[in-house]
């Protein structure tokens, strides 16, 4: 079982980030210790590492939220879940693509300045 300092830890988010998503009904299947603190076993802990994956791959919460209720209705949802995940891997894809294109504009900035061919600077 983990505290929610070491969950926090592990997903490389504060602790007040995780208390926000339990707030927002993401985590419903994390547990209370009887001080009522949240404890994690370590399946919670593979759902919180995929909540955390999806929110930085810029899933909105109540999609997150949507998916963690399938979650939690059981096996029927799998096909639904699966589709979502195409879906949201689809966009990262895109964004991957977008951002690329942004790396290679800045990387020919970058090679135009060890140049020092200002006037070609100007055009980009």
């Amino acid at each position: 079982m983990y505290s929610i300092n070491e969950v926090a830890a592990i997903c490389e988010v504060t602790a007040h980030t995780l208390r926000f998503y339990d707030k927002e009904g993401l985590l419903p299947f994390v547990g209370r210790n009887g001080a009522g603190n949240r404890i994690f076993s370590d399946g919670d802990l593979s759902l919180v590492k995929v909540i955390c994956c999806l929110k930085n791959t810029g899933m909105p919460i109540k999609d997150i939220k949507k998916y963690i209720e399938l979650i939690m209705e059981g096996d029927s949802t799998k096909e639904t879940r699966r589709s979502i995940m195409i879906e949201h891997r689809k966009e990262v894809l895109r964004q991957m693509d977008e951002l690329k294109k942004n790396l290679n504009i800045i990387d020919l900035k970058v090679a135009l300045y060890d140049t020092n061919n200002y006037d070609l600077l100007r055009e980009i």
